[in-house]
């Protein structure tokens, strides 16, 4: 692949499930939501640089999670797969709300019956993990095919029937200044852009990885980019801040008003596979970073299994259990404030591995050997660092 392949096949593995409740979550803020958008697009691209010049710098690292291990100390290993396996069955249940929240639009009694939903949603496809990973793909692929069509559908009929005057008097409906408002909605949003890091899969498929690597991450973050803020800015013009504040299903309810009700329909059911899909490969891969962690010490032993081909099934059911004690922890009688409180929390432990990966490249450019380009390097690393403490010490601060 060249570079825009690459960029798109990054795009294509962040754009999902990610951003179908967003318009709901960010209705106290209204459209001034847009500046948001672009504060944490501007640090996703700094940590997709991170990554991208880490990828050429250490080619042989085991994934993501071992860059501060080489770098920095081996101490750090523990910390960021801690992290990562955390906001993994923490995350899950948020993406379990966003395939509710749609299926409700289509079966209103679910939406009476909210912490019952989330528990049988999961648990089933904990159960469709258990039968093997092949199903898990399967079905994922199939949701992959319908995940773009509720934001494509909403963003370009929205568009079309545009309301400017909506959108300016819902400029910020709290009326509290965007100082206050701001830092905290630039956590919900940088949800979307989970994933991003993604990018360095993409490495051995790249044509010239040293040149494409680089180009396809920043490319395929900001077209991502691009396509949440005119996703979100297309439903802010059709629909009020009070509307968006009670909707489970926004992409749903703007095809629906601006096509009909057979039209909606249809959206919420890709977006409710779509989101299901994402939890059940995700459901896979937590389960298969807990094995990892008790093969390396992390957790007790009996949940690393012998044979690593085999389904993970203790790691699975241990998923399910978290998974479970999560969604009782966080219930709310609101499907957005659970929502909120749980893609803050996974968003906060996803910037502590995107923090040690900038700390890991501040020492890893020393291998640079243009002076110019080794100054760039610690410039963005620099930049992704503090964009990451500050979303962490801005969710903190919120609690």
């Amino acid at each position: 692949m060249g570079p825009a392949l690459a960029a798109l096949l990054v795009a294509g593995n962040m754009i999902g499930s990610g951003l179908y409740l967003l318009p709901a979550s960010l209705a106290d803020v209204g459209s001034s939501s847009l500046l948001a958008w672009i504060v944490a697009a501007g640090g996703a691209l700094a940590i997709a640089g991170v990554f991208a010049i880490l990828g050429r710098l250490r080619p042989e690292a085991d994934g993501v999670l071992d860059y501060p291990r080489l770098a920095l100390h081996r101490a750090t290993g523990p910390v960021a797969w801690a992290a990562y396996w955390v906001s993994g069955w923490a995350g899950n249940v948020a993406i379990a709300l966003a395939a509710l929240g749609y299926l409700a639009s289509l079966f209103p009694v679910l939406g009476g019956m909210t912490l019952v939903g989330l528990i049988v949603i999961m648990w089933l496809f904990v159960g469709l993990n258990m039968l093997g990973a092949r199903g898990v793909a399967g079905f994922g692929g199939v949701s992959l095919a319908l995940g773009l069509i509720p934001v494509l559908a909403a963003t370009v009929l929205g568009l079309m029937h545009f309301n400017p005057d909506l959108f300016t008097q819902a400029w910020n409906p709290s009326a509290k200044p965007l100082i206050q408002t701001l830092p905290p909605t630039v956590v919900l949003v940088f949800w979307a852009f989970l994933g991003l890091e993604s990018a360095n899969a993409a490495a051995a498929k790249v044509r010239d990885p040293a040149r494409d690597l680089p180009r396809a991450a920043l490319l395929g973050v900001g077209l991502a980019a691009g396509v949440y803020i005119l996703a979100c800015v297309a439903v802010q013009g059709v629909m009020t801040p009070a509307e968006l504040k009670v909707s489970s299903a926004p992409f749903a309810d703007v095809v629906t008003r601006l096509a009909g009700p057979i039209a909606g329909a249809v959206i919420a059911g890709c977006a409710a596979l779509k989101a299901c899909g994402t939890l059940g490969g995700w459901i896979l891969v937590t389960a298969e970073t807990g094995r990892a962690g008790a093969a390396k010490g992390y957790l007790p032993k009996f949940l690393s299994e012998a044979d690593p081909e085999v389904t993970p099934r203790r790691g699975l059911i241990l998923t399910g259990l978290l998974m479970t004690l999560t969604a009782f922890v966080t219930v709310s009688p609101a499907l957005s404030t659970q929502f909120n409180f749980i893609i803050g929390l996974s968003v906060a432990l996803f910037m502590l591995v995107y923090g040690l990966a900038a700390m890991a490249l501040i020492r890893e450019a020393r291998a640079i050997v243009s002076p110019r380009k080794r100054l760039a390097a610690r410039a963005v690393a620099v930049i992704a660092l503090i964009f990451s403490a500050w979303i962490v010490m801005v969710w903190v601060g919120s609690l």
